[in-house]
């Protein structure tokens, strides 16, 4: 299980070459380069299974968490990709995607970039809306009876939403993308260029 990690808070003009290093080869590479140290193990006894702890953040991005979706969406596209070249071999691959649980993820461990006065509003919003989160916010406790069912699962799933936020962020994410793709297929077929 690939469960390192931290939230980097920064709108993307604030961070520094250094914030975005450090975010990404913790949160991505970290689980990267463990991933890569198991595999030859799991591969000679023909079975394992990988738990790769991602985010909603994974799927969908919200302002001042630039660095932190990148480390994600980094982690997913190499987990999908991972689970296809691993198939034959008995190992199975889950991405794991929580919503906002009790830990210290926004507190203490978490890395603030040096604060421009032009995004001031935008982390006023953001500081309200984790203020207002309230009883969305998931209990720890409760994951371990989940990730036990994913693990036994003869057949367990490639991505998994945990708590009840991310089940309705994602068909709204989804919907929209959709649509929008809809709206601009005929200027996706003329790219085409057939």
């Amino acid at each position: 299980m690939n469960n390192a990690g931290y939230g980097h808070f920064g709108a993307v003009e604030e961070l520094t070459e250094s914030d975005i290093r450090d975010q990404l080869e913790t949160n991505f590479f970290g689980a990267l380069w463990v991933t890569q140290a198991v595999l030859p193990q799991l591969r000679s006894q023909g079975s394992g299974h990988i738990i790769q702890i991602s985010t909603i953040g994974g799927i969908a991005a919200f302002p001042s968490l630039g660095a932190y979706h990148a480390s994600k969406w980094a982690l997913e596209g190499l987990s999908e990709a991972l689970a296809q070249e691993v198939a034959d071999f008995g190992i199975k691959v889950t991405l794991v995607e929580p919503g906002g649980f009790s830990t210290d993820w926004a507190g203490s461990s978490a890395v603030h970039s040096a604060p421009s006065p032009a995004y001031d509003n935008l982390r006023k919003a953001m500081a309200e809306r984790r203020a207002n989160a309230g009883s969305a916010i998931g209990d720890p406790a409760a994951t371990g009876a989940a990730l036990l069912k994913i693990v036994n699962a003869e057949n367990p799933p490639l991505r998994v939403l945990f708590g009840i936020p991310p089940t309705q962020i994602v068909k709204a994410v989804y919907q929209q993308r959709l649509a929008t793709w809809a709206e601009w297929e005929q200027v996706s077929i003329e790219a085409q260029g057939n």
